[in-house]
């Protein structure tokens, strides 16, 4: 791996383990076994490395997402597998880094911003679409008003707001949220489907 690489991911790593802002780029080239100096020659500042390190963040999900599109029986599966995806993310990520970024690096923001946005829009709408053509979800729901319902459902656990940090685990926040959606916005058929994944994944 190129040493501009293996500077962004131990990055990406240490950010999400730890916060943005807790990490220093002293704590970073020390992890590396390199000087700051090396560091500075390909990213000018920490703003820079964070944006490099959420660029991986944006692929890898993108990456992960298509390969559970994939692989999902049906819509109802795909939205509970992607949920797995998420609590799994959550186990290794530092709740404090939507907050670092918003309030430190906008920039960096905004890439989270646009990917939920357009990427996991469309796929979020591709889903409900797939799900109502299939009748496991209602005919009548709006795609484009429940897409977005959804989106602003998973981002909100970030919110200190609404759920002080130590106080909820996120992965049952998200756990919580989807079962509630889903039974929701799914058909008789949808919901028995859905009851056999639910019993499936207590055991």
């Amino acid at each position: 791996m190129e040493i501009q690489e293996r500077i962004a991911q131990k990055a990406h790593d240490l950010f999400l383990r730890y916060g943005i802002r807790s990490i220093s780029m002293d704590e970073i080239a020390s992890q590396l076994g390199i000087s700051k100096k090396t560091i500075y020659q390909f990213y000018a500042d920490k703003d820079a490395l964070v944006d490099s390190a959420i660029d991986i963040v944006v692929s890898g999900n993108i990456n992960e997402c298509c390969v559970h599109k994939e692989e999902s029986e049906n819509p109802v599966h795909e939205i509970l597998v992607a949920t797995d995806m998420v609590q799994e993310m959550l186990n290794t990520m530092n709740p404090t880094i939507m907050y670092d970024l918003q309030k430190y690096h906008p920039a960096a923001y905004k890439k989270i911003a646009d990917h939920k946005n357009e990427f996991l829009y469309k796929l979020i709408k591709e889903n409900l679409e797939q799900g109502i053509a299939a009748q496991l979800y209602r005919p009548e729901i709006n795609t484009e008003i429940m897409s977005r319902f959804r989106l602003a459902a998973v981002f909100m656990m970030f919110s200190p707001d609404l759920y002080p940090l130590g106080k909820y685990n996120l992965g049952a926040i998200i756990e919580e949220v989807t079962i509630h959606f889903l039974y929701g916005i799914t058909t008789a058929k949808g919901q028995k489907l859905l009851q056999k994944y639910l019993l499936k994944r207590q055991k």
